[in-house]
């Protein structure tokens, strides 16, 4: 089927229901079907967009973006959103090795893009059709409404196996790379894990985390299906997000731990009606326990799911069920459950997900080796990177990149990145499980491993870590927290007291950026 389906499914069942939410403006199901086909035909009668070409995008969060999805899918184009924290070279990088033909702005970026456009004319001389979103089209551009027209909506020919999306990947190692989602990907997803359209039960979902990224993907596309009224927020400000919440009767939400910890450190927090929210997802970065720990405490009503995928699983394929963020009754289950809180749970029944040696056998219960993963919500592989294709998916499965074990009741856990792990004296070092034990102590507020090179071992352990406010880290002292909980080659030799680590919009720490600066003696 078509990705656009989705839409139309719910067009069907709930027409006159909010789709889409943005500050004053609401649209229904029925009118978001129609504009999407409006758009769809917009799009072809520009004579530009042919089968397969791209059509991207760069804006913040809007209702817009969501509409324009369904439409370019029923262009048969394929959507490319690209970072809105792009700087111009990196988002002249993605335009060019898309080869977008179309591009969708949003009003705080058609000034930087047209200066870019004009710097670098010929690096990006596929774009043809210029579309203005929500703002006044500067001299040869098309405004957004201008792009909808009437007549026969078009009949999409692309589905399956063709490419539906393009998601760029972080780049947190080198250039990014286009991950191609196919329509068959992103719908095997909420087919499998979500309930149709119901007239007779309605949820609202809040979409915080950036349409650029899978999570925040598979949040519009589950509650599209899903018939939910999606409540869209441009940027996640925590004062706002906790508004929405209340405002809009917010029953569903999904953040990253920096968020959810913002949220509920936030003044407000106390001041604000949260009743409405039943479930909320968190994922694309560590929780560390005392965060979700507090966040079950003060949202005693709220089911939690921890969720994990990345880019190229096309969304989540384990999950730390809502029964496992229970922290009450039994002292001997809540003691199992806490520390399940440090995994990301169960893989889900419509992917299978090993953890394996190099040699791509399946590891005993307990032990370290990557994470793999096979089923129909896949990769198709990476735009024009046969080569990179190549190294991440072979013998049927994707290789993830990330270690991990699984516990006897099948949880799995991670051990970090592989790219990541520190080699030192022969021994594998984790820094996922020093940097929780940094994050114990009282004087850490925030703490990231990194491995620098040593004469005598290969490489030995640094921390570069944040003072909690108001505290002095001591080195020493430090250093003997760790030696009393680990093993004596994983705790820290040296120790670098900064003031915030750089991170992703998804709140992943930028292990590359650490190393640059601290990463030599």
């Amino acid at each position: 089927m078509n990705v656009s389906d989705l839409l139309s499914i719910s067009g069907q069942i709930v027409p006159d229901r909010d789709a889409t939410v943005l500050a004053d403006r609401r649209t229904s199901y029925a009118d978001l079907d129609t504009r999407a086909s409006a758009l769809a035909a917009g799009l072809s009668g520009t004579g530009n967009v042919k089968p397969g070409d791209r059509a991207a995008w760069i804006d913040v969060n809007s209702d817009r973006q969501v509409e324009a999805f369904f439409g370019i899918a029923r262009a048969d184009a394929v959507s490319v959103p690209f970072n809105y924290r792009a700087r111009d070279d990196e988002l002249a990088f993605a335009i060019e090795d898309s080869g977008a033909t179309v591009l969708f702005v949003g009003p705080k970026y058609l000034g930087a893009v047209c200066e870019l456009l004009a710097s670098q004319a010929d690096r990006l001389a596929s774009v043809e059709t210029l579309v203005a979103i929500d703002g006044e089209p500067p001299e040869g551009w098309i405004a957004y409404e201008a792009l909808l027209q009437d007549g026969t909506d078009p009949v999409p020919g692309r589905d399956g196996d063709d490419t539906a999306m393009i998601l760029y990947t972080a780049g947190t190692t080198g250039r990014p790379k286009g991950v191609m989602l196919t329509h068959d990907a992103l719908t095997a997803y909420p087919l499998e894990n979500v309930n149709p359209a119901d007239p007779e039960f309605a949820q609202r979902t809040l979409l915080s985390v950036p349409l650029y990224h899978v999570a925040g993907v598979q949040v519009f596309l589950s509650s599209i299906y899903g018939g939910r009224t999606l409540v869209v927020q441009p940027q996640f400000d925590a004062a706002n997000w906790l508004k929405l919440v209340e405002q809009e009767g917010v029953t569903r939400a999904t953040v990253v731990p920096t968020m959810l910890k913002m949220a509920i450190e936030h003044p407000d927090f106390a001041s604000r009606d949260l009743s409405s929210l039943q479930i909320l997802t968190y994922g694309a970065a560590p929780m560390p326990h005392d965060v979700i720990e507090t966040a079950i405490e003060r949202l005693p009503g709220v089911r939690f799911i921890n969720a994990f995928g990345q880019t190229e699983t096309g969304a989540t394929i384990t999950a730390l069920p809502p029964d496992d963020h229970d922290l009450t009754g039994d002292p001997e289950v809540v003691a199992k459950r806490k520390i399940r809180l440090g995994s990301i749970g169960l893989p889900l029944d419509d992917v299978e997900v090993r953890v394996v040696d190099e040699d791509g056998e399946q590891v005993p219960v307990g032990e370290v080796g990557e994470i793999v993963a096979r089923g129909p919500r896949l990769m198709k592989g990476y735009w024009r990177r046969d080569d990179a294709t190549a190294e991440t998916m072979h013998g049927g499965w994707l290789h993830t990149g990330d270690l991990g074990r699984v516990d006897g009741d099948g949880y799995v856990y991670l051990a970090g990145r592989a790219k990541d792990f520190i080699k030192r004296g022969g021994e594998m070092v984790s820094p996922e499980e020093v940097e929780s034990v940094l994050r114990e102590h009282a004087s850490v507020e925030d703490a990231a491993i990194i491995g620098v090179p040593d004469a005598h071992w290969g490489e030995s352990v640094r921390a570069v870590v944040v003072a909690v406010s108001g505290e002095v880290v001591d080195e020493d002292e430090l250093v003997e927290h760790c030696r009393a909980k680990l093993a004596s080659f994983k705790k820290p030799e040296s120790i670098v007291v900064i003031d915030e680590l750089p991170r992703n919009a998804l709140g992943k720490v930028l292990k590359r950026e650490l190393r640059e600066r601290f990463g030599q003696d």
